[in-house]
């Protein structure tokens, strides 16, 4: 009989039933039973019964390689839940790791940077997730998990726009809110926030609110590179509106153009605004200061029966001033039939009360032209200069018809003429964009209403009228352009606006060739008590 290899430990090798040899040898021995070799065999194979097992122990060698294998199907397991954590709470709390986000909105030029709001959250979708080399409970859960598959790949996630977010769109104005054209700013910037209010009010466009940040110029083109920067690279607004002022706009509108900036709504008639084709991203809802003053004279050679050579124009020193004379130029000579003979031009320097050496000019024409003197002034100027200019000549020339362009700032006028005293207040024709205050169409009831409601104690104004209506047209265009929102996009969606009607009595209407939404110019008159009565200029 074989015996068993030695082992480390020998009881696992002992064969089965020795003990019970021992104890059969020993009761036998007790029973005086004889002992012979040959029935100690017997006896032996009786107690030992079959042949013996062999218990086989794997060697050391395949427990360490059972271990490894265990260990590295651990380890595949750990890796793999560790994937689906990393993947799933982003997308589970919508938050991003904040180091990676805000390196990829500070590197991105302020057009492309948004607030992060817009931007679905960066979050690895299923597909990335590292399938482990075993089976692995996690897995499947993953595959099935209804916020990775919501999590659309990077190429599909909408691109991010400058003043959007998924809360509110930013605009932004540069006008003077300091200095003496400040009344300007502040009404327009009072009339744009009051449409605003309204539109926010009913949910916003989409869901998101209407911000206006505000910069002051001073109405100087020196500053209005400074404050379009701010606007721009600091506020981040998405485009601009109701910027006051054609010097400024000088500066302005490049800056706009060059970075495809929205400019909209702008306090100017200036023909700088009005290219022909216009420039893409240019809007004005305005009628032109071309028109405007077409309208007045048409008004006093058909209506006052005065001759051309009697209209002299009293004009800031800029091109605010140049493009209101240039619409008195044009207007006469068509009139004349293509006479250029020259129009008196009396002048200011901007951001001045000095007029002194334009009253002194005009005593000099008076002079000059006794068979034909000049009856009436066409001025295209800030409201104090216009009512320093009425006070210094009213006395002397009590028949003079004093008329101005709308950018003069209407109440602003009226109140410092009646200052000055009723007579030098009653008369004073000022053209306008917008219908009459004292009216009771539809349009100006909403204004005063948004007006009394957001701004109580402010006075209604024609300056914050043209702003709520500008913003009216805006927050259309903005509804009609859906929820995604960029400038391209709105701008289309600007050149397909037809028909608009806001209570103006005229329709508002855009084209590819048309960026002015108005023509219509309204004609108002000052009277004794210092308001504005409207007029017909036909």
């Amino acid at each position: 009989m074989s015996r068993p290899e030695a082992s480390d430990n020998i009881s696992e090798y002992a064969p089965r039933g020795s003990s019970e040899f021992y104890r059969h040898g020993r009761a036998g021995a007790a029973l005086g039973e004889g002992s012979t070799p040959k029935g100690d065999l017997s006896r032996l194979r009786q107690a030992l019964g079959p042949e013996p097992e062999v218990v086989h122990v794997p060697q050391p060698g395949r427990r360490l390689g059972w271990f490894a294998a265990g260990f590295a199907i651990a380890l595949t397991f750990g890796i793999g839940i560790g994937w689906l954590l990393i993947a799933g709470l982003p997308a589970i709390t919508g938050k991003s790791p904040a180091s990676s986000t805000q390196t990829a909105e500070n590197s991105k030029p302020p057009q492309e940077a948004s607030a992060s709001a817009v931007a679905v959250p960066a979050a690895p979708v299923a597909p990335r997730v590292a399938q482990p080399s075993a089976p692995s409970a996690a897995a499947p859960a993953a595959a099935t998990s209804p916020q990775l598959a919501s999590a659309p790949p990077p190429s599909a996630r909408a691109p991010t726009v400058c003043g959007v977010t998924d809360t509110e769109i930013r605009f932004g104005i540069s006008a003077p809110f300091s200095g003496p054209a400040k009344e300007l700013g502040q009404n327009m910037k009072l009339g744009i926030e009051a449409a605003f209010n309204v539109a926010n009010a009913n949910g916003g466009v989409f869901g998101r609110k209407l911000r206006l940040i505000a910069a002051d110029d001073g109405y100087e083109p020196s500053r209005t590179t400074g404050t379009m920067a701010q606007l721009y690279e600091k506020d981040q607004v998405f485009g601009m509106i109701g910027n006051v002022g054609t010097p400024t706009a000088v500066v302005a509108l490049p800056y706009a153009l060059d970075r495809k900036m929205l400019f909209f709504g702008a306090f100017t008639g200036a023909g700088l605004l009005r290219s022909d084709p216009p420039d893409r991203y240019v809007f004005n809802y305005r009628s032109s200061y071309a028109e405007e003053t077409a309208a007045v004279v048409n008004y006093l050679v058909k209506v006052k029966r005065l001759a051309p050579e009697q209209i002299a124009v009293f004009a800031q020193q800029d091109a605010y001033g140049d493009a209101g004379f240039a619409g008195v130029e044009k207007a006469i000579r068509s009139l004349r039939g293509g006479n250029d003979t020259p129009i008196v031009r009396l002048g200011y320097q901007r951001n001045t009360v000095d007029v002194d050496d334009a009253v002194a000019e005009l005593q000099q024409v008076q002079q000059q032209r006794a068979q034909l003197p000049i009856k009436a002034v066409i001025m295209v100027p800030a409201y104090r200069a216009a009512a320093k200019f009425i006070e210094k000549t009213r006395d002397r020339y009590p028949d003079m018809i004093y008329t101005s362009v709308s950018f003069v700032g209407s109440t602003a006028l009226a109140n410092e003429l009646m200052l000055l005293g009723k007579k030098y207040a009653a008369g004073v024709i000022v053209t306008q964009v917008v219908p009459a205050l004292e009216g009771h169409s539809s349009l100006v009831l909403d204004y005063k209403s948004a007006l009394a409601k957001y701004f109580p104690g402010e006075a209604p104004d024609y300056v914050s009228l043209e702003g709520y209506v500008d913003a009216t047209v805006l927050v259309a265009a903005l509804k009609q352009n859906g929820a995604q929102l960029d400038n391209e996009k709105l701008v289309a969606t600007f050149e397909n606006l037809r028909d608009l009607d806001i209570g103006l009595g005229a329709p508002v209407n855009f084209s590819r060739s048309e960026h002015q939404g108005v023509h219509k110019v309204w004609g108002t008159q000052i009277d004794a008590d210092g308001r504005y009565q409207a007029i017909d200029l036909q």
